[in-house]
């Protein structure tokens, strides 16, 4: 499978959005907590900290760390969407998209978000 410099950089904001997705954001929570157990802890300062434990063995430990480790997640998040859009480009190339804007979206907001707080 050959891919263009345009391409790629789809690829790398499809993976950062669907990692992100799967290890950070709230809304796939469900996903994480048969394997992980998150507890928080107020700190002096008035910031929470949150600890992540993982849960289980064997199988289920694995899942576990490898959810709790942004850069595991990363590594099959990419492999999952290069496998599907060599296997099945009619229906991977849509969810890759959608996934790509998103990320490009997100950290639009990031630096709007940043310079509006200055």
């Amino acid at each position: 499978m050959s891919i263009d410099f345009f391409y790629f950089f789809i690829f790398v904001f499809a993976s950062f959005r669907l990692t992100r997705l799967l290890v950070f954001d709230q809304i796939t929570k469900w996903i994480r907590t048969p394997f992980l157990e998150e507890k928080e802890h107020q700190l002096e300062d008035g910031s929470v900290e949150i600890h992540v434990m993982i849960k289980g063995r064997g199988l289920k430990r694995w899942v576990g760390e490898l959810l709790s480790c942004y850069w595991c997640t990363g590594v099959w998040c990419s492999i999952f969407l290069l496998a599907g859009y060599g296997l099945l480009p009619t229906y991977f190339i849509p969810i890759i998209l959608v996934l790509a804007v998103a990320a490009g979206a997100s950290i639009v907001e990031t630096v709007v978000q940043r310079i509006s707080n200055h």
